[in-house]
């Protein structure tokens, strides 16, 4: 079973939460708001290395169930999460070495660089939305519909109504397999050994 999806708003959230007090440290400066935004920066830097780790894993699992449009977002979408999450864990780097020698400057660029990185998540979201809601709504379907397209091509080149009732039949049987290897995917039926 995918866990991406239910880690993925920890990724979403967490670099919101950590600008917002990075924000409260740059105006005010107090220590307080020092430590607090550079242990929820240093979360959200391994929350996001664990979003693209479950993301790297679900990714191959679905990218046959999606079109050819599907599958280039789901590249795209993986490499802007590669691209977040080590960017992520340099800000951390650099926020906790401004935090510990008390360098109110490496902290402020750490700060703007994260609220660049929280835009950037933004539309990695967008992108995942995407995926999930317009290429992947629901993944069978652009199966079958491949599946139906194949056999109508067939039974256009057979002459005998007995080869076509053939051809429709096993077209039934491949959607059928399609639907019951999604189901096992998100874990709605057990797989049948």
């Amino acid at each position: 079973m995918m866990i991406h999806p239910a880690t993925v708003h920890f990724a979403m959230v967490l670099p919101v939460v950590a600008s917002v007090f990075g924000i409260v440290y740059l105006i005010n400066r107090q220590e307080l708001f020092s430590k607090i935004s550079t242990i929820l920066i240093l979360f959200t830097a391994l929350a996001m290395a664990g979003v693209w780790y479950t993301g790297s894993v679900a990714g191959p699992e679905i990218y046959d169930f999606l079109s050819e449009a599907g599958q280039n977002t789901l590249v795209q979408h993986k490499e802007l999460g590669l691209y977040l999450a080590i960017s992520m864990g340099l800000v951390a780097l650099l926020k906790i070495i401004g935090c510990k020698v008390k360098k109110f400057f490496l902290e402020a660029i750490a700060i703007v660089a994260l609220i660049v990185i929280t835009l950037a998540t933004f539309v990695q979201g967008n992108m995942g939305g995407e995926l999930v809601y317009n290429h992947g709504t629901p993944f069978k379907s652009f199966m079958i519909m491949d599946t139906l397209h194949e056999t109508a091509e067939a039974v256009n080149e057979e002459d005998q109504d007995s080869a076509k009732i053939e051809l429709y039949k096993e077209a039934l049987e491949d959607i059928e397999l399609i639907h019951e290897e999604v189901e096992i995917y998100y874990g709605n039926q057990a797989e049948q050994e």
